[in-house]
């Protein structure tokens, strides 16, 4: 509405009636249109009444997404106030996979590898740690290691046997432009020597691929694949080994 100037007034968290009432005394100030979301059908109509004694409309911004679902869904909304920001148990599940996950990134406490439920291995700019991020917001404990060019692993992580350990790859192509973007985010003291080069890239590439097929581990190619993407594949693979 071009020849309209919004003024927006928020009241967030509102649960009680007291809470409405307080609203109400600022709407009588400056009135205007009333959307709310409010679930709490006691409240909801109190909110109606008091927009119907002031000549004031409102509208329940949240009634029509709620009925499609429950015509869909047949079965009517909890209409639980705040469900979303419940502190169930998955809800610490998933941050305590996440301080886990931070805390063995990039190879840091490799000593505890039986700890995680998911490693991920591989070169330099396979996406391991965002990757590990997503899947630890899902729950899953996911610890990354970097391999290094003639570097072997921890040995605690050989000896794992509780977690399933994937290896990351991608084309020498992806992962030199990766690191060419990488390299224009450094400083100009930053030299990058073979760190672009495909030809050793390709050498990275064939030391992991090895250290995976030593080992059974299976390996992801990441080049056309998004973070969730990978993260879905990781996950069908923890149920194939279960």
């Amino acid at each position: 509405y071009k020849d309209a100037r919004a003024i927006e007034h928020i009241y967030p968290l509102i649960r009680t009636e007291k809470q409405v009432a307080k609203v109400f005394d600022d709407i009588e100030e400056e009135p205007g249109i009333i959307l709310y979301t409010v679930v709490d059908q006691k409240l909801a109509r109190s909110i109606d009444e008091r927009c119907a004694a002031m000549g004031l409309p409102c509208v329940s911004v949240l009634e029509p997404v709620l009925a499609v679902f429950q015509s869909y869904l047949g079965t009517p909304a909890g209409r639980r106030v705040g469900a979303q920001h419940v502190l169930d148990a998955e809800y610490f599940r998933r941050i305590d996979a996440l301080n886990f996950t931070m805390e063995h990134d990039d190879g840091q406490l490799p000593a505890n590898m039986d700890d995680a439920d998911v490693v991920l291995i591989g070169i330099s700019r396979t996406s391991k740690t965002p990757t590990s991020i997503y899947l630890a917001n899902r729950g899953i404990k996911t610890a990354n290691i970097p391999i290094v060019l003639g570097v072997p692993l921890p040995e605690s992580l050989v000896a794992a046997k509780t977690p399933l350990i994937v290896g990351l790859i991608a084309t020498a192509e992806r992962i030199s432009h990766v690191r060419q973007n990488r390299i224009l985010g450094n400083s100009a003291a930053f030299v990058p020597t073979d760190y672009v080069d495909r030809a050793a890239i390709n050498e990275e590439l064939a030391y992991a691929r090895q250290l995976c097929t030593k080992h059974g581990w299976p390996m992801i190619d990441v080049s056309r694949r998004s973070i969730e993407e990978t993260a879905a594949a990781i996950v069908a693979l923890r149920g194939k080994n279960r």
